[in-house]
């Protein structure tokens, strides 16, 4: 197996000799080739169903059949003009991936000939097995039947594979009875009830306000390995990180890789991918190094929610097939170097009129910044009310391993203002306001003057999960191989239900005869108040901030099983009810499918590791330790006398220590993995790999690192950390 090891390093290296850019296109002329788009629609549709089309969706309507029928001939004609031989609906169920079943147009006719066929019904709806993706028990095996529908409101796009070109359909994906099987279902939803509830509270400024979206940017932060070192690390094939390794000598100490020149090889990759997005609509606009070695980052321009969720899980399709090509693997596991930092994907989160107007930009007017301050103030409210639903919304196994580890920000959801904007909302919260308000332009009278706010009115704050850095929301806790429909779904929904909440209060102060202006004054300064507990300015790494965020009684639940209750707490349930989320049978069967993805990430783990350590790992020790005896009995024979051969005898032991340590803790594992397989409860099945299985990892990987320090280089089977991340 060493000789794999070697063979690997060998092709890794050898791949400098062959890089290869790309062709280089203009994005201008070459975004969205491969996107059937609202304007390309208006060249294959005929011009009263294109007009109906844009009525419909802005009025946000369903389409009728007989447009549909308009649209998929027209989706056809253009699919197939660009080469397109097949057609998918491109689902995202609740595996974490993405899903596609693809047809051919092609379809033979009785008399011998065939024609290219694709129908309204072939386009709006199919048929895929719901028993083979994860329901958390709301279909059964035997209940195969399940329903993909599509989302006129993400395009239709082409995607090039293996030399094919498939034209794929956003959709949804929901089971026979009608509960959502994935996330953009959930996510529609949601997007639909922040619409009501921004436009209602907009409208107490500015009566133009008809509608209202959230839009998002997201970064994606992953890191490449070569694929011959990636296949000759079986953890990596199988969990998407190393379970262990011994860190190498450099690292990122030197704070020298951070925005750093982009490796040769790398870069090659980047621009193909850039190119590639480019062409799928994705508007990608930045690339650079992150922190740790071999790590990086890549961000697009800010999209319509749903369509950047599309997007970010099209890119980590995109990003998989890109790397082959130029022999790379992505990771994209939130932690797959103990060591190193790890990876997220920061979720830029804001709320935007059909007037043009971010409704979470300050202004400069008192008018506009009662405005500004009433959506700020509401969102800081809605998380400070559902912090724990937010932090459920990005637990996973993987991100458990960066939560709180010194590079991302903990457990503890808070959120950072900035010295400014915590500035005003004390003077709001403690002035005092004149009984009267004689006009809109005496709102602020009584109290001190509201500072002219600017973007960027203060320092940004990384330790933070969640940061206000301008005129948006930096959801930073996301894990990067998350599914940002999760987490959005959520923060969507309780700012709606926030909102909602809001205008039922300033109503009822209107109706008692208070003012407009003081009566949502009145309201923002109460939600000030209720919510100042979550603000927090300081070091969230910190150990303080964990003590001072327990007296403010502050949520820290460090662990996935632990942190997934909340989405089957009486008050989650009555959010999601409330706003057609889900039902109660949908909120269990989410929170089932969310431990039983936690345990079996764990279980794989525990597996992968037994296999390594008995197949791998012992084996290359006894080897070496072998040598050693070997080496001396001859000392021995020689004549030698004990000094000579004492580190010899020295290192035999260290070697048997830690190999015997090593052995006994697996087979340990291994027993308390048996145990937790019976439990019937996923819950309880779920603690037990937390808190019985997944010890044991630490302390193998402890004993095996230090192995690897020992073990004689040429005779160690697996790609070491140093040639895992500096080989590139």
């Amino acid at each position: 197996m060493s000789g794999l090891r070697f063979k690997a390093v060998e092709a890794a290296i050898s791949r400098l000799d062959s890089i290869k850019t790309r062709e280089k296109i203009k994005p201008s002329q070459d975004f969205g080739r491969n996107v059937f788009t609202t304007s390309k629609m208006k060249d294959y549709l005929p011009k009263n169903a294109y007009e109906e089309l844009i009525e419909t969706v802005d009025a946000g309507r369903s389409i009728s059949h007989d447009l549909a029928e308009h649209i998929s001939q027209a989706m056809k004609s253009w699919a197939i003009g660009h080469g397109a031989t097949h057609y998918t609906h491109w689902f995202q169920p609740l595996t974490g991936a993405t899903a596609e079943k693809h047809d051919a147009f092609f379809e033979p006719l009785p008399d011998g000939s065939a024609i290219e066929k694709f129908t309204a019904s072939a386009l709006v709806q199919q048929e895929p097995d719901a028993s083979s993706f994860p329901s958390g028990g709301i279909r059964n095996t035997f209940e195969a039947r399940g329903y993909t529908g599509w989302d006129p409101s993400s395009p239709a796009f082409i995607f090039e594979t293996g030399g094919s070109k498939t034209l794929c359909i956003p959709t949804i994906f929901v089971s026979y009875t009608g509960e959502a099987l994935d996330y953009k279902a959930p996510l529609l939803k949601t997007m639909n009830a922040l619409d009501k509830a921004a436009v209602d509270v907009a409208g107490f400024f500015d009566k133009s306000v008809t509608k209202v979206f959230a839009s998002l940017g997201i970064e994606q932060e992953y890191f490449l390995v070569d694929l011959s070192l990636f296949n000759a690390r079986p953890d990596l094939q199988f969990t998407g990180r190393t379970l262990f390794g011994h860190m190498s000598a450099k690292g990122q100490q030197l704070e020298d890789h951070y925005f750093g020149a982009i490796p040769e090889r790398v870069l090659a990759f980047m621009v193909d991918l850039e190119q590639e997005a480019l062409k799928l609509g994705i508007p990608l606009k930045t690339r650079h190094n992150e922190v740790a070695p071999s790590q990086f980052e890549c961000a697009p321009m800010f999209e319509e929610i749903n369509l950047a969720i599309d997007h970010n899980q099209l890119l980590l399709n995109l990003m998989d097939q890109v790397a082959l090509r130029h022999k790379f693997k992505v990771l994209i596991h939130e932690k797959p170097y103990a060591d190193i930092n790890g990876s997220g994907k920061h979720n830029n989160w804001s709320l935007i009129t059909n007037t043009g107007i971010n409704l979470l930009s300050p202004g400069k007017t008192p008018k506009n910044n009662l405005m500004f301050l009433t959506f700020f103030v509401n969102v800081i409210k809605a998380v400070h009310e559902y912090a724990d639903l937010l932090r459920a919304s990005i637990a996973s196994a993987s991100n458990d391993h960066r939560l709180g580890a010194n590079e991302a920000p903990p457990a503890i959801i808070s959120i950072f203002l900035g010295s400014q904007l915590n500035a005003v909302l004390d003077e709001v919260e403690t002035a005092r306001v004149a009984k009267k308000v004689k006009s809109e332009n005496m709102l602020w009278h009584g109290i001190p003057k509201i500072p002219e706010l600017q973007l960027d009115n203060t320092d940004r704050n990384r330790t933070s999960p969640f940061a206000f850095t301008g005129n948006k929301f930096e959801f930073r806790a996301v894990g990067s191989s998350a599914n940002s429909a999760e987490p959005m779904t959520v923060l969507n929904a309780i700012v709606a239900n926030q909102l909602i909440e809001f205008k039922s209060e300033v109503d009822k102060q209107i109706k008692k005869g208070t003012k407009k202006d003081l009566a949502l004054l009145n309201v923002v300064r109460k939600y000030i108040k209720e919510s100042k507990a979550i603000r927090f300015e300081g070091n969230g790494y910190s150990q303080a901030w964990e003590d001072e965020a327990q007296k403010r009684g502050l949520s820290n639940i460090k662990t996935t099983p632990k942190a997934l209750d909340v989405y089957v707490s009486e008050k989650t349930e009555k959010l999601f009810e409330k706003l057609n989320i889900f039902n109660k049978r949908e909120g269990e069967a989410r929170h089932e499918i969310l431990l039983e993805n936690y345990f079996k990430k764990i279980q794989i783990e525990a597996r992968v590791i037994g296999e390594i350590v008995n197949s791998l790992i012992a084996p290359a020790a006894f080897d070496y330790q072998n040598d050693l005896i070997v080496n001396v009995k001859g000392l021995k024979e020689l004549g030698f006398k004990d000094g000579a051969y004492g580190s010899q005898l020295n290192l035999i032991e260290r070697i048997s220590s830690h190999i015997n340590t090593i052995l006994l803790d697996a087979e340990a594992m291994r027993q308390e993995r048996k145990k937790a397989n019976v439990l019937e409860d996923m819950r309880d099945r779920a603690i037990a790999y937390d808190e019985k299985v997944k010890p044991y990892f630490d302390k193998i990987r402890y004993h095996l690192n230090k192995l690897e320090q020992i073990v004689d280089d040429r005779k160690w089977p697996l790609p070491k950390l140093r040639e895992l991340l500096f080989v590139r």
